[in-house]
């Protein structure tokens, strides 16, 4: 099973971004977490890389069904988006499944919330 599902952009990193965070917000979801992976490598140890970040995102109603499911769900939240730019300059998008989840957690009820969570990441990637 592949853990990730994407899309690819031909546009500028931050329009990319921008498209993304917007296109999350029209399914619920919030930006949690802003992960700048090339910035945060070049300032620690001074490695150039291709833009690459990792947005951390939030359905609030989702993310507490999963919490009251399965209590340790927690681990595994938010959904993560990574944006990175590949050696043609094409922006991949890749969203983290949240079916994944139903493969490590013996809790039944996560199913629906990771079902319901996949189809609003499904849409957003449709969207861009």
């Amino acid at each position: 099973m592949s853990y990730t599902f994407g899309a690819t952009l031909s546009c500028g990193f931050d329009d990319a971004v921008t498209q993304v965070t917007e296109a999350l917000m029209a399914e619920g979801f919030g930006v949690l977490t802003d992960i700048d992976v090339a910035g945060t490598l070049k300032k620690k140890i001074d490695r150039d890389m291709r833009p690459y970040r990792i947005l951390g995102a939030c359905n609030p109603p989702l993310a507490s069904q999963a919490i009251d499911a399965d209590i340790h769900v927690g681990a595994l939240l938010p959904c993560n988006v990574v944006l990175r730019e590949d050696d043609e300059e094409k922006i991949q998008v890749e969203f983290l499944d949240p079916n994944l989840f139903l493969g490590l957690s013996d809790f039944d009820a996560l199913q629906p919330v990771a079902t319901e969570a996949r189809a609003r990441l499904v849409r957003v990637m449709e969207s861009l």
